[in-house]
């Protein structure tokens, strides 16, 4: 029996967000631009020719689905660890194992290493030489940034994918689908649920799949048969507290509150932060807010203010409520009374925007890696390389404002 005949008999005895785990592809939400037919990695699985990858995302993107699937699909031994027990003794045992089934039966061996940034650069070392000769096919999954978190060498010889983070459409359409399934999920129950709950749900998770799944199976058994579900029973469900309000209530307090912040208005950022808090929104969902708005409608004016709200949402993790409203205040009165710009904001939306319409202009020589055309202009100023394709030459993206300490970038502009 494999792990999905155990998630689909085993009936209520796994959570709902095992049971409902994506059993091919064609399941797996979210990843359209690395998955969707015709893709190369697609094609790469279908011919059971998968090549060593790291899978790189967020938490509850499908990386342990895909590899999962990518098991089902394959005829080589499928191995799955995780990096933060694994030890190099155990690790040689495996790849002796691979080898003398590559050698005696000429099947090779897939592994699969969960959270691969863990494993200690030693540890890394010794799969350098069987990755490369093709002994064991490693998938690695990981979180954190492929460049920083695992050893060059390593991450040279694998494909690195990353993983979006589910939209808010990709939740409501599994959550529905939970609800609705007869085998895996809530449908010989007949238990509904209404849009308002729907959206409410799919939006506070923040593209958490897994949290999602795990609230709605918690509202689903806490309602009788053939009955609806509703949005006080998912609020109960997701453990936050909002004391009747309304989804629209829900957005409108938040809109409030990122628009006093952009307008300078502290008292008034303060009130709709304290309305929120009082209403049980979560601390997070406030701190993500309070760091999108300081690189949003602060920036470049005033870099710090990044950082400080950077700082207080690991303060709200790491002392919680109701502690917790002392660092969000504090971020909420900085990001205020700082100076704005929305120039950083403008400038990467008119460069994707070009890159959406444009064709993907090759890179100038004198930037490539291979040339050795590239003049450090820190130690020769006078050096002219061409820094964007020749042909957006006259394209220009940033444009600085007059504004805090971007009035220096605003002043050498202006002066050039």
């Amino acid at each position: 029996m494999d792990l999905f005949d155990y998630s689909a008999n085993s009936g209520q005895k796994t959570p709902l967000a095992d049971r409902m785990r994506p059993r091919n592809l064609d399941e797996l939400l979210g990843q359209q631009h690395i998955l969707a037919k015709g893709q190369l990695l697609r094609k790469l699985i279908e011919a059971d020719k998968v090549p060593s990858m790291i899978l790189q995302g967020p938490p509850a993107t499908g990386k342990t689905s895909l590899a999962l699937i990518i098991s089902q699909m394959t005829k080589a031994g499928f191995i799955k660890l995780n990096a933060v027990s694994l030890t190099v003794s155990e690790l040689r045992a495996i790849i002796d194992s691979a080898k003398d089934n590559l050698k005696f039966y000429g099947k090779k061996t897939m592994v699969f290493i969960d959270e691969i940034h863990a494993m200690k650069s030693n540890v890394q070392m010794t799969l350098l030489p069987i990755v490369e000769n093709g002994t064991v096919i490693l998938i690695g999954a990981t979180t954190e940034s492929v460049a920083h978190e695992i050893i060059s060498p390593l991450s040279s010889r694998c494909k690195t994918y990353i993983l979006k983070s589910l939209t808010k459409s990709d939740i409501m359409t599994q959550l529905t689908f939970a609800l609705c399934d007869p085998e895996r999920g809530f449908g010989e129950k007949g238990v509904s649920i209404n849009q308002d709950a729907l959206e409410y749900l799919a939006d506070i998770c923040n593209g958490d799949i897994r949290s999602a799944l795990n609230s709605l199976e918690a509202a689903a058994l806490s309602t009788d048969p053939g009955a609806m579900i509703d949005l006080e029973i998912v609020q109960q469900a997701c453990q936050v507290r909002l004391n009747g309000i309304t989804t629209t209530d829900f957005y409108d307090l938040i809109s409030a509150f990122i628009k006093s912040m952009r307008a300078g208005h502290s008292d008034g950022a303060l009130y709709w932060l304290a309305r929120m808090l009082h209403s049980g929104i979560d601390p997070l969902f406030i701190a993500r807010r309070i760091v999108i708005q300081s690189a949003e409608d602060v920036g470049l004016a005033n870099p710090s203010a990044l950082h400080l709200a950077i700082s207080a949402k690991e303060a709200v993790e790491f002392i919680g409520m109701p502690e917790a409203r002392i660092p969000l205040a504090e971020a909420v009165i900085y990001i205020c009374e700082s100076p704005k710009s929305n120039s950083a904001y403008k400038a990467i939306n008119n460069a994707l925007d070009l890159v959406k319409k444009a064709n993907a202009f090759g890179v100038p020589n004198q930037l490539k890696n291979s040339t050795g055309l590239y003049s450090n202009p820190i130690d020769n100023p006078n050096s002219k390389l061409e820094y964007l394709p020749r042909e957006l030459k006259n394209s220009k993206f940033y444009n600085p404002q007059n504004s805090g300490y971007e009035q220096k970038i605003y002043t050498k502009h202006h002066s050039d």
